[in-house]
């Protein structure tokens, strides 16, 4: 069974399960964001994982960063991995624009999270399960 860390839940929303991921968009309409998580639980580092979860992980990040690109249309795409504040294992895939509240720095700290209302979340995500096609298992 797979946990999910609570401030993951808590700050973001389903999209779907990937072959390795859960996929989530972060409840932040201010940056189209969305996080993978990949379902091993107990870990912590990319080098935890196995090698071929390793190279699964980088396909679902590419997918993740096509289908951003094609359905934002951001002016960069920021990845990061830190880990300081949720220690399990999660991949940060940020679309960023020229004219965003935080840029050229990063969007951590640069102010509060202006939630999703419920129908542009569901618009939002319905785009990105379209634009992944068949890559995603639900």
């Amino acid at each position: 069974m797979f946990d999910l860390h609570p401030r993951l839940a808590a700050d973001a929303l389903p999209v779907t399960e990937l072959r390795l991921s859960r996929l989530l968009l972060m409840n932040d309409r201010s940056f189209p964001w969305l996080i993978l998580v990949p379902r091993r639980n107990g870990v912590t580092e990319l080098t935890d994982l196995a090698a071929e979860d390793q190279v699964q992980l980088m396909g679902e990040i590419s997918d993740a960063c096509r289908a951003l690109r094609e359905v934002a249309r951001p002016d960069k795409l920021n990845i990061g991995m830190l880990g300081n504040l949720v220690p399990q294992l999660h991949v940060h895939v940020v679309g960023r624009f020229r004219q965003d509240r935080a840029w050229p720095g990063p969007v951590w700290g640069s102010g509060p999270a202006v939630s999703y209302e419920a129908v542009s979340a569901g618009q939002f995500i319905d785009r990105i399960r379209a634009s992944m096609g068949g890559e995603h298992a639900s």
